[in-house]
């Protein structure tokens, strides 16, 4: 065996999460509105650039989450794909202000932090929504 977990190395830990693993708690805790969770996922110098906007830092990619989080309902996943440190999750971003939005969301994973994400859908009808919402 070569000593690695799902294309991420093993450093002496008992139990390493694969990348999508990872990404799989990330989308489950923000949905479910545990913070804490996604907090202890990102890297301090996460790299966030998404429809919305851009954040460096876990904090500030942390705030923009918790915002968003604010009219999340439900994250439908309908395709998850990882190969080493790299993950694309596919899916319908629902909130309480607009249609449910298709949604493509990559994250790469260095040393089992979340380092970058790239987040891309239509964001119009969502901004439309929380236009109205205010």
């Amino acid at each position: 065996m070569d000593g690695s977990i799902g294309g991420l190395e093993d450093e002496g830990m008992t139990t390493t999460r694969t990348a999508r693993e990872l990404a799989e708690t990330y989308f489950t805790a923000w949905e479910a509105g545990d913070f804490d969770t996604v907090r202890g996922l990102l890297a301090e110098d996460v790299d966030f650039v998404g429809a919305l906007g851009t954040a460096s830092g876990a904090e500030a990619a942390l705030a923009g989450l918790k915002g968003l989080g604010q009219v999340l309902e439900k994250i439908d996943v309908k395709a998850r794909v990882a190969e080493g440190g790299e993950v694309i999750t596919w899916f319908d971003l629902h909130t309480s202000v607009a249609p449910p939005a298709p949604t493509a969301n990559w994250m790469h994973v260095d040393d089992g932090k979340v380092t970058r994400i790239r987040v891309t859908f239509d964001p119009r009808e969502l901004l439309a929504g929380l236009t109205t919402r205010n």
